[in-house]
């Protein structure tokens, strides 16, 4: 017994003295659960695009004003500019946030490497763009010009940047050509069908990463641009956009707009041109649109 008393003592639990009631050890303390991470916000605040925001976006591609104004000068350089435009569309109750829709996929009128009629930028050339925009508080959004690929192929490309939490996707359709058509010679166009896969698609990148709401963009100017519209689904995760394009006279621009805007099934997008606009509306005057568009973009 004596033995036993002593290699007890040793361990740090000595046996009790006869007759005495034996007392349990110290209770470890409860593991302590580690802090949930913050949930990731849109630059400027909030989980989800509308209706809290009004974007405002430059359209283009890197290296190049050819395509439109984001092209011009830096990704710096074009973010500066791109602050001072859009706060001539603020409005109460709305906060405006500025995006670069970048040109990530542009559609050629030879068959390139791969046959299919477009060419990527590099990711490098993509993320200084993301890196302007975050300094800024913006948003970037990938355009995808697809050439004869279809859409979801085209996009998967650009996955690692699409999971980022400030990061859209912007499909154009007058880019996607059927087999045998070249950029620039007819106006592409893309079903309902395949519009919705690539939003499937999207939706699952942002509910695996809990990730903010993403802008997803459809450009149109002609009805036969998307077909079977009515069947254009809008996933969670997601604000769809039919964005309105064509240039011309305000009367010209005012009518496609009342033609094919789906307001009761997308956000509506209205895009500015500097140059092929006679003239180019105003601020006021894009907002006196019925309804007021929810993305603004000029090229």
């Amino acid at each position: 017994m004596l033995i036993l008393a002593l290699l007890l003592a040793v361990a740090g639990c000595a046996a009790p003295a006869a007759g005495e009631e034996e007392r349990p050890g110290p209770v470890p303390p409860a593991p302590v659960a580690a802090p949930s991470p913050p949930p990731r916000e849109l630059p400027r605040g909030g989980r989800t695009i509308f209706p809290q925001h009004r974007v405002v976006a430059f359209y283009g591609t890197a290296g190049t004003d050819a395509l439109g104004v984001l092209g011009e000068g830096t990704p710096d350089e074009a973010g500066e500019r791109l602050e001072e435009v859009a706060a001539a569309f603020a409005t109460p109750g709305r906060t405006v946030l500025p995006a670069m829709e970048l040109i990530v996929t542009v559609a050629n009128a030879t068959p390139g490497l791969e046959g299919d009629y477009s060419t990527d930028i590099t990711p490098d050339a993509a993320r200084t763009y993301l890196d302007a925009a975050r300094t800024r508080g913006q948003l970037l959004v990938l355009d995808v010009q697809p050439g004869t690929s279809d859409f979801l192929s085209a996009v998967r490309v650009w996955e690692p940047l699409l999971r980022e939490p400030d990061v859209g996707l912007a499909l154009d359709p007058e880019w996607r050509m059927a087999p045998g058509e070249v950029p620039g010679e007819v106006i592409g166009g893309v079903s309902a069908a395949e519009v919705n896969a690539v939003s499937a698609w999207l939706s699952a990148i942002v509910t695996d990463g809990d990730l903010p709401q993403k802008l997803f963009v459809l450009h149109q100017f002609t009805a036969s641009m998307i077909t079977e519209p009515e069947q254009l689904a809008t996933p969670p995760g997601l604000a769809v956009v039919q964005h309105i394009d064509g240039f011309g006279a305000p009367e010209n621009k005012r009518g496609k707009y009342a033609q094919l805007r789906r307001p009761g099934q997308l956000h509506p997008g209205f895009k500015l041109f500097y140059d092929e606009d006679t003239p180019t509306l105003s601020p006021a005057e894009t907002l006196g649109l019925s309804p007021p568009p929810d993305l603004v973009t000029y090229q």
